[in-house]
């Protein structure tokens, strides 16, 4: 049984999954835990975002103590500009995996559709419908939080098929917002 957070970086929105990964002679099993977005304040500059994904992470980290920690890695997209953020966003998380000493795992967007949706092309609804069949969540989480319970998912899944949870399961979003 390990317990992983999944990460789907963004300075604006960044999107969190954690799920419990229970391994057996049957194949694995994914057991949702929580998944929510953390949203810095709009109008702040880079530092004060920064340092909110951090402070909020930690705190989520603490609650949710999770064995192992997964991360998108960045894409190269055609904005430079939001090329660096998403690269500073990824390296305060960095940091945070390192100072907790929690093990960091990072997967590419195509490796991720990949292995949960089955193709590396899916779009941002294939991997929220696909993750809420997984989880057998009652409702689609937000596509942040969807990407990362993805993530989490992906980063579990190395071994044998991935197995559907039998639990409960509620979506439970959570909108983290922090005043200024």
């Amino acid at each position: 049984m390990t317990r992983i957070l999944g990460v789907d970086p963004g300075t604006r929105v960044l999107g969190y999954g954690a799920v419990v990964r229970h391994a057996n002679n049957r194949g694995l099993r994914f057991e949702y835990l929580e998944c929510g977005v953390v949203r810095t304040p709009t109008g702040a500059d880079m530092v004060e975002r920064l340092g909110v994904i951090g402070r909020t992470l930690t705190e989520i980290i603490e609650e949710l103590r999770p064995d192992e920690l997964a991360l998108e890695k960045a894409f190269h997209g055609r904005n430079a500009a939001s090329a660096l953020k998403l690269g500073q966003a990824r390296g305060a998380i960095m940091l945070l995996a390192a100072q907790l000493g929690l093990p960091l795992a990072e997967y590419a967007p195509s490796q991720v559709k990949q292995v949960v949706v089955g193709h590396g092309r899916a779009t941002k609804h294939d991997v929220q419908q696909r993750v809420r069949l997984m989880l057998r969540l009652r409702k689609e989480p937000s596509a942040d939080a969807a990407d990362a319970l993805a993530i989490a998912m992906c980063h579990g899944s190395r071994g044998p098929s991935l197995v559907p949870v039998p639990s409960p399961g509620r979506a439970r979003p959570k909108d983290r917002k922090v005043a200024r």
